[in-house]
């Protein structure tokens, strides 16, 4: 029995590790293989070329771009909607008549398809007869129609907070879920104490709380990075690409321009990005928690 017992936990994460295999590992393999050839329109392997593709997206000005505006877009959507839904998950916490109608409402743009939402905001952000300027000019703010997505100075802070409305409610289910597993004891006993709410925040909230917002982070972080609905729904990269992160330039690489070749190999800095991203913060947690 004892020599058989190293073998049992191999054996019940091997179904894990076919499908990791299956669905991960095998497509980056097909990948790294069209990355090191020249293709054809078509998809057809030609010759071998080694780095050439990487070298070719170095040299390209539109691909720093995008990199450096992934960045950007990453950490402002993540850092906004973990700063929003802290105290929206906060109060939906709370005991109060109609809280089961406030977190549905809450919910709502979760439920939705993104690329509908996207749409809609398009139309909402419409320069001539969109419903964010009529706002705007019934309030006295603004005396002309604004052109919203027809400049990057404007069009991509706005993706940027459609994108935070559109992930707040995932983060807030997964805060709740954390706040839900706090004993009610440590707040009594704080308030025996005489701690004030900041107080109770800082000292048992937040940390009882950190372990659902490392989920939230990493989860949110993967999702924003690949996201691709707002940026392509509303300005398609534009104007003149300059609202493209690297999954709409890959978009434009591999469909648009028929590179197959670069856009593989975008695909593949894209992966190695986020498995930097991921090691790395999880070994600081792991260190921490050690």
């Amino acid at each position: 029995m004892t020599a058989e017992r190293p073998v049992l936990p191999y054996l019940m994460i091997a179904p894990s590790l076919l499908l990791a295999l299956a669905i991960v590992v095998w497509p980056i393999v097909e990948l790294s293989e069209i990355a090191s050839h020249s293709v054809n329109r078509f998809g057809q392997l030609r010759d071998f070329v080694g780095l050439a593709n990487f070298e070719a997206l170095w040299n390209d000005p539109n691909f720093i771009a995008s990199l450096w505006r992934t960045l950007v877009w990453t950490v402002c959507v993540v850092g906004g909607a973990l700063l929003t839904a802290i105290p929206v998950s906060l109060v939906l916490n709370e005991d109060f008549h109609g809280r089961g109608l406030a977190r549905v409402l809450v919910m709502l743009p979760w439920a939705v398809s993104l690329t509908m939402t996207a749409i809609v905001w398009r139309w909402a952000l419409s320069g001539e007869s969109g419903m964010l300027n009529s706002a705007l000019m019934g309030l006295g703010i603004i005396g002309t129609n604004i052109q919203w997505l027809a400049d990057a100075s404007t069009a991509f802070p706005m993706q940027i907070f459609i994108a935070i409305i559109v992930t707040v409610p995932f983060t807030v289910t997964i805060l709740l879920g954390g706040l839900s597993a706090i004993p009610d004891d440590l707040y009594e006993a704080a308030a025996l104490e005489g701690a004030g709410r900041w107080t109770m925040f800082r000292t048992i909230t937040l940390p009882l709380l950190k372990p659902f917002l490392n989920i939230a982070m990493i989860l949110n972080t993967i999702y924003v990075f690949n996201s691709f609905p707002i940026i392509w729904a509303t300005t398609q990269g534009g104007p003149a690409n300059s609202t493209d992160i690297l999954v709409t330039y890959l978009y434009k690489m591999g469909f648009r321009l028929g590179k197959l070749g670069e856009a593989s190999a975008v695909s593949l800095v894209m992966f190695a990005i986020l498995l930097v991203f991921t090691l790395i913060y999880v070994r600081l947690s792991m260190r921490r928690e050690a």
